[in-house]
């Protein structure tokens, strides 16, 4: 095993960014092709970034942020916070009482770890599924939890998603949705309906996810619920600052869903271009991936790798040698190791598929010669 808990996953991260900062400063920010859909941006106008300050900016660009995240989420009032994880935990810090009951339906697991953390934090019982079927509410449930995409991207069926709100409801049970990049994808993508349109209390979507704005979350639902979940958010400090909150405006304003669309006739060249060489990449709604367990698959060489590590040394090779970004390499801790190519990304439509394509062989190529010398994927890892 190369990281074996979650501070190797920090230091892991750590080495990804040094070595994007050695390639924007030797070669510029030309030399990084970002395809983690994570991206984000900063977009603020020099008179915006004047007004930046402690009251000042949330007094200018929170108003607006109401209208515009209320447009883009639906709900009664919206919340802006450091993070989407912020978020969950300050939901469950709210409406989740020791020993209740917390349960969870996705598409697909496992959940986002922020989830089962956080439940654990205030003592709840939780547990999570995604066999519609074996999805039930027990007595005693405080919070009934949805996923409207998961961490790789897989939709959640709308009628099932309907059937939940409508479970929990009849219960008088308020329902939370992590719809950290489903606000967009199944909006725009699937022509899903907004989740507080679908009846969700509560929803929550990161605002870097798909779309041109920081690392942060927005929350939006009932406003009874809102404002009791932001006495915790101030309380703890979970609240998004002033620049934060002038990104999400702004980012909110320049998402582009053509984007989105565009991306799905790309993801299609791109798979069957990868599909000659390799039998377990799949496609993703605006791109192409491949999970650990895939990739392990395409490994001909024996190795003492776990199927992690593998996913790691690879996208630390895809980064090392193209600038290529995905997410592997600089994600937090607990998150799917799962190698996404975005292409619905602005970096993503700067490459022409098929030296992305050739990119991706090349590095493979570049994996199987070292996968048998566990020292040196370390070094590839860790060290810069």
């Amino acid at each position: 095993m190369i990281v074996n808990n979650s501070l190797e996953e920090v230091k892991k991260r750590e080495n990804a960014l040094s070595i994007i900062k050695n390639k924007v400063e030797n070669n510029g920010r030309s030399s990084l092709f970002d395809l983690t859909g994570l991206s984000g941006g900063f977009i603020a106008s020099p008179s915006d970034i004047n007004l930046l300050e402690t009251y000042v900016g949330p007094a200018i660009f929170e108003e607006e942020l109401q209208i515009v995240g209320k447009e883009h989420m639906g709900g009664d009032k919206v919340l802006p916070l450091n993070r989407t994880s912020s978020g969950i935990l300050a939901t469950i810090l709210t409406l989740v009482s020791k020993d209740s009951n917390v349960v969870h339906y996705l598409a697909e697991l496992p959940a986002h770890p922020s989830i089962p953390r956080s439940c654990k934090l205030v003592g709840a019982n939780y547990s999570e599924t995604d066999n519609f079927e074996e999805f039930s509410i027990p007595e005693n449930t405080s919070l009934v939890v949805i996923t409207g995409s998961t961490m790789d991207h897989k939709v959640i069926d709308e009628d099932e998603f309907k059937k939940v709100i409508e479970m929990a409801h009849q219960k008088d049970i308020p329902v939370m949705v992590d719809d950290a990049s489903g606000a967009r994808l199944r909006t725009v993508v699937f022509n899903q309906q907004k989740a507080c349109d679908l009846g969700a209390d509560i929803a929550i979507t990161s605002t870097d996810k798909l779309m041109p704005g920081p690392r942060g979350g927005l929350m939006a639902g009932r406003e009874d619920l809102i404002d009791q979940i932001k006495v915790k958010v101030n309380q703890f400090g979970l609240e998004a600052q002033p620049p934060a909150v002038l990104a999400m405006l702004n980012g909110i304003k320049n998402f582009n869903g053509n984007n989105l669309i565009n991306s799905f006739e790309r993801k299609d060249k791109l798979f069957e271009l990868l599909d000659e060489k390799f039998d377990n990449f799949q496609k993703t709604p605006t791109g192409v991936m491949i999970s650990p367990e895939g990739l392990s698959k395409e490994i001909k060489i024996e190795n003492n790798l776990s199927e992690n590590d593998l996913a790691f040394v690879f996208s630390f090779i895809l980064l090392r040698d193209y600038g290529i970004i995905t997410i592997p390499p600089v994600s937090m801790p607990g998150a799917s190791a799962t190698i996404r190519f975005d292409l619905s990304t602005t970096d993503a439509f700067k490459l022409h598929l098929n030296d992305l394509n050739k990119k991706i062989e090349s590095s493979f190529i570049k994996l199987q010669e070292v996968v048998s010398n566990e020292d040196e994927c370390r070094e590839i890892v860790f060290s810069f």
